[in-house]
């Protein structure tokens, strides 16, 4: 009898030898839910509009007209450069065309009394066609010298340099006295339009493929975004909302990535052009699969699952969303609601592994 009782005990042991135990991995249940996944991008600020302002001729400077930092708009003189040398030009332009055009009409009388005194047999052609050969060089020179008169009215009016659009104003390492030209390696002032601020950011060439291929062509897909927003430096949000508005035709070879551009307004001129932030798209789906990516494991840049059927972990490839927020996957194909598939540890799992399911959770 106590033979038996201590017998007793060993018919109940586990597993027979030879065979494993199943693993205790974190599993999950697939179910419909809700999702808002925000992917972050770093991104660069630009000013719509960043216009380097060069003089076109060279010159010291006389004034300065503007104040650093200031809203400067279209038209509004900016600096002016030293004009004496230029109004010289000037006259000395002026006064070429007028003895140009003096000896253009001596030339055309010339021409005009021997084409008569011809008709007459009084002059051989020979002096017609000299007459006529002068007219047409007094021509010349009169055409030449109203182009230098332009070219030295042009220049005089380089001396004054204007904003070519509305802005605001750089800092200028440049003072009242300084001799400048073209060919300055800086320029005199930058003027930025910022009264909408552009953010470029950057996308994979995959998930740009995968996009497009979801939305049908770039125009629904710059139709479909949703609104996007953006995190300052100081991790604070930007309080409008903007629109991703453009997409880059060409991949950068070196990253494999394709520039993309968000237009944000900046009414209060809290945006500053050449500033980094952090781009926030924010993905909404109702009534989806969502899983977290520590249950994925990628062959290949395609991204698989190991469902748990009748105890055993089995491979699934499955379809995400391109844009996902860096720890949860949207799945698009490839996965049933009731399911049950191992939710960490996904690519130390090997095929056939024993599972035990006893904790899925939805």
């Amino acid at each position: 009898m106590l033979l038996a009782l201590a017998l007793a005990p060993a018919c109940k042991q586990g597993p027979e030898k030879g065979e494993k135990a199943p693993a205790h991995y974190r599993t999950v249940k697939v179910a419909l839910s809700d999702q808002t996944l925000q992917t972050r991008y770093a991104a660069t600020l630009e000013g719509r509009q960043l216009v380097e302002i060069r003089p076109q001729v060279s010159g010291t400077i006389t004034k300065i007209c503007f104040n650093e930092g200031d809203k400067v708009s279209m038209g509004q003189t900016l600096f002016v450069l030293d004009q004496v040398p230029y109004q010289a030009a000037v006259e000395v332009a002026d006064a070429n065309v007028k003895s140009a055009e003096a000896k253009l009409r001596t030339a055309k009388l010339t021409a005009d009394s021997n084409k008569q005194l011809f008709e007459k047999d009084v002059i051989s052609g020979y002096e017609l066609q000299t007459a006529q050969n002068a007219l047409a060089e007094a021509q010349a020179a009169y055409a030449q010298a109203k182009a230098q008169m332009t070219t030295a009215h042009n220049n005089l009016s380089y001396t004054v340099v204007k904003s070519p659009v509305n802005g605001v104003a750089s800092m200028t390492s440049y003072r009242v006295g300084a001799l400048v030209s073209s060919s300055i390696a800086s320029p005199l002032v930058t003027v930025s339009d910022d009264s909408y601020v552009y953010v470029y950011f950057s996308l994979s060439e995959n998930q740009i493929l995968d996009l497009m291929s979801q939305y049908g062509s770039q125009e629904k897909f710059l139709a479909g975004m949703p609104d996007v927003q953006l995190i300052l430096s100081n991790g604070r949000a930007y309080g409008t909302s903007g629109r991703i508005d453009a997409v880059s035709g060409v991949i950068d070879q070196s990253t494999g990535s394709v520039r993309v551009r968000a237009c944000f307004p900046n009414k209060e001129r809290i945006l500053r052009s050449g500033a980094s932030a952090t781009l926030v798209i924010p993905v909404t789906r109702r009534d989806c699969i969502a899983i977290p990516q520590t249950a994925t494991f990628e062959i290949q840049e395609k991204v698989f699952v190991y469902k748990v059927v009748d105890g055993k972990a089995e491979s699934a490839e499955i379809k995400v969303l391109a844009l996902n927020n860096g720890t949860d996957y949207i799945v698009e194909s490839g996965l049933e609601v009731g399911e049950v598939i191992v939710a960490e540890g996904a690519g130390l799992i090997r095929e056939g592994t024993l599972i035990s399911t006893e904790e899925a959770a939805e």
